[in-house]
């Protein structure tokens, strides 16, 4: 049962699931939580059979629980989102907690069916987008143990790149939902800021933070974001999507482009970038070079600027009392909070808005951007000889996101000739999270690909199709 049950989607599980018995249903999830093993770095806790029955009891209290959209169905969430019964460690054992009750998303996709499995491995405190920033162990990449799996969400995107979990929550705040879907050849879908609760989220920044969905497929995708966009009072950051949400951008989306890409040492990648953009041609989409410099001037300030001071509110006893007890990369990037002074904090400011203005003015003809997701794929040894510089490079296309409120859907576009998956994001502004979808079903749904690291394929037509 549990080597059946890995790799199984969504729609797999609940019809599975719809078709058995409580106890079957049940036995299901145990036997592939067992598949787990304790010394796996995407994994920081595994869920106890004691912690899986007592979620599955919840669920069969609820009237008419086969009905629900997410019956039954096994998720993983990342180790800075709160669900009961399990730790909360950011990947820092001097942080650890025991929360009482679960975040809320972590209740939303619950009430709608779902099972939290598991709490996977990022880099701590949400600091870093290459997943070696952790006491539990570097994780790799579902497709090569030398090769980074991306973070800092990294844990969450191996595991369903692995078929472990049906699905998977990241946090998204420079990039941590989009650059691990590109290594582990997922979807990761990075909300309009405020769409998802980050009540019970450990926060990076929480005026930039958002919750993201790994998912195999579009669909998949799309069916977590449609159960999980709930607006929440007692988050003051949430927001109320619009109703109805755009659908569309039309039948000739108008996607602005780097002019001159940064690969910066990379080889491999660029091939990939140009083929990706004649697949988006062919789908009806124009592609317009256009200089991306204010974006990367934005991108900068996230970690350059003192952004960094609103990482430090989050540890400042720890930091402050036990230094040692933290990562030395991630202590010393968040320790760059004090050289900042309140006035310089208006300044940078000042200046973020000043380029968020030129951003949309520049761009103000266009439905949204068309990126690399990232422009390298380190291997984990070269990242850890130079963890800075390296994680600094992930973050070209991504940074500048949310700083500029814009929704970001990040999708697979092939391999490398390293055997490594490459992917691309396609942006757009705020509460365009249905149309970026639509572009990208109309690129992916044309052909079959590989799903994760998985030996099935999606179906033409089929898989990648928005309902």
């Amino acid at each position: 049962m549990s080597v059946e049950t890995i790799g199984w989607s969504i729609p797999e599980w609940v019809a599975a699931q719809r078709a058995s018995t409580p106890e079957e249903g049940l036995a299901r999830i145990i036997a592939q939580v067992k598949t787990f093993k304790t010394d796996d770095v995407a994994f920081i806790t595994i869920a106890s059979e004691k912690v899986l029955k007592a979620q599955w009891e919840q669920l069969q209290a609820i009237p008419n629980a086969k009905d629900l959209p997410l019956y039954g169905v096994p998720f993983a969430p990342k180790d800075n989102i709160d669900v009961a019964g399990m730790p909360t460690t950011v990947a820092c054992p001097a942080f650890k907690y025991e929360p009482t009750e679960d975040a809320v998303i972590i209740k939303t996709v619950k009430a709608a069916g779902a099972i939290p499995i598991c709490k996977t491995n990022l880099d701590q405190f949400a600091t870093g987008l290459v997943g070696t920033r952790s006491p539990y162990g570097a994780v790799p990449s579902a497709f090569n143990d030398e090769y980074c799996s991306g973070g800092s969400s990294s844990g969450s995107a191996n595991v369903v790149a692995r078929g472990l979990a049906a699905f998977s929550f990241g946090t998204d705040t420079a990039g941590s939902g989009r650059v691990p879907a590109m290594h582990n050849n997922l979807v990761g879908l990075k909300p309009s800021r405020g769409a998802f609760s980050a009540t019970g989220v450990v926060p990076a920044c929480r005026e930039l933070d958002c919750v993201s969905v790994f998912a195999q497929t579009l669909p998949e995708a799309k069916t977590v974001f449609d159960i999980a966009a709930k607006y929440d009072p007692v988050d003051s950051y949430s927001r109320p999507l619009p109703t109805p949400m755009a659908a569309s951008f039309g039948p000739k989306p108008r996607l602005a482009i780097p002019d001159v890409p940064l690969w910066f040492d990379d080889v491999q990648n660029a091939p990939l970038w140009e083929k990706a953009l004649e697949e988006y041609r062919a789908a009806g989409v124009e592609l317009v070079p256009m200089s991306f410099d204010p974006m990367y001037r934005l991108g900068k300030c996230l970690y350059e600027g003192p952004w960094v001071a609103e990482r430090y509110t989050v540890v400042r006893k720890l930091i402050e009392s036990d230094p040692d007890a933290m990562d030395p990369t991630v202590r010393s990037i968040i320790a760059l909070a004090n050289k900042f002074s309140a006035a310089d904090q208006f300044d940078w400011e000042h200046h973020r808005r000043d380029l968020v203005r030129e951003i949309e003015t520049k761009f103000a003809d266009f439905d949204g951007f068309l990126v690399p997701t990232a422009p390298l794929s380190p291997k984990i040894k070269e990242v850890q000889a130079d963890p800075i510089a390296r994680n600094a490079k992930q973050g070209t296309y991504t940074n500048f996101v949310n700083f500029t409120d814009l929704a970001a859907l990040a999708v697979p576009a092939g391999f490398r000739k390293d055997g490594m998956p490459f992917g691309v994001t396609i942006i757009g502004r705020k509460h365009t999270d249905y149309a970026l979808l639509e572009i990208a079903q109309n690129v992916l749904s044309k052909k079959a690909r590989k799903i994760g690291n998985l030996s099935k394929e999606t179906v033409v037509g089929k898989s990648d199709v928005v309902v």
